[in-house]
């Protein structure tokens, strides 16, 4: 998944992660700071000063003990558990989205160097990963991993062999609540989906009718075979 579109909660300046996430499960996991980021092959200073960060924005995450019989060690306070149970509900709920939106094109394949192939489709040629010996293909583009940008702002047109360039207009929004599904008419049967963030929305203007760039690169385009 494109990293815009992992799940992550914000308070203040301070971002928690997937990665913050693995650090606390793995204290929970080994009862102690030191190693669990042995565990995640981290630092000990490095996430003693990234839970410091979280701590400061989250409040106490985790409760440290010193000393006595057991040599001490650190565990997961409630408030931590919480914070953990919110993440993985957000990110069942972006996977959820991801793995539903895709955008399935017909094609044939032009050209090959190596892996990558272009392919002639309705929304013009397009480089992917295409099979061996393969010619008529349906190519899936995952809307997670479509990037939008206005006209203005897009990536000039043959920059680059390895990033998909599709000019459109928003066809559609599927309204969620921190994430929107947009609808692109590229010149195809079937518009491109593309996920966008509320902020990306409202930075982008986006609504029906307002003309986009897509873009996409060519190791996320995956094809299989449509032949008979």
């Amino acid at each position: 998944m494109d990293p815009s579109f992992e799940a992550q909660l914000r308070e203040g300046e301070v971002t928690f992660t997937a990665r913050d996430a693995a650090l606390l499960k793995a204290i929970r996991e080994a009862g102690s700071l030191n190693r669990a980021a042995s565990t995640l092959g981290r630092s000990y200073s490095r996430a003693q000063k990234r839970l410091g960060e979280l701590e400061s924005a989250f409040g106490t995450l985790v409760e440290r003990t010193r000393g006595g019989a057991g040599g001490g060690g650190s565990q997961v306070t409630e408030a931590g558990e919480t914070l953990l149970a919110r993440f993985e509900r957000l990110q069942t709920a972006f996977t959820a989205v991801a793995e539903v939106a895709e955008t399935v094109i017909e094609g044939r394949v032009e050209s090959r160097s190596g892996e990558i192939a272009v392919v002639q489709t309705e929304a013009g040629p397009l480089s992917a990963l295409v099979p061996p010996g393969v010619e008529e293909v349906a190519v899936g583009i995952r809307a997670d991993a479509v990037t939008l940008h206005a006209p203005s702002d897009a990536p000039a047109a043959g920059g680059t062999s390895a990033r998909n360039r599709f000019e459109g207009t928003v066809e559609s929004i599927t309204t969620g609540e921190r994430v929107h599904q947009v609808n692109v008419d590229v010149g195809a049967a079937t518009p491109l989906a593309a996920l966008v963030t509320e902020k990306s929305r409202q930075r982008l203007g986006l609504e029906p009718g307002r003309e986009v760039i897509a873009t996409v690169k060519a190791t996320a385009v995956r094809c299989t075979n449509a032949g008979p």
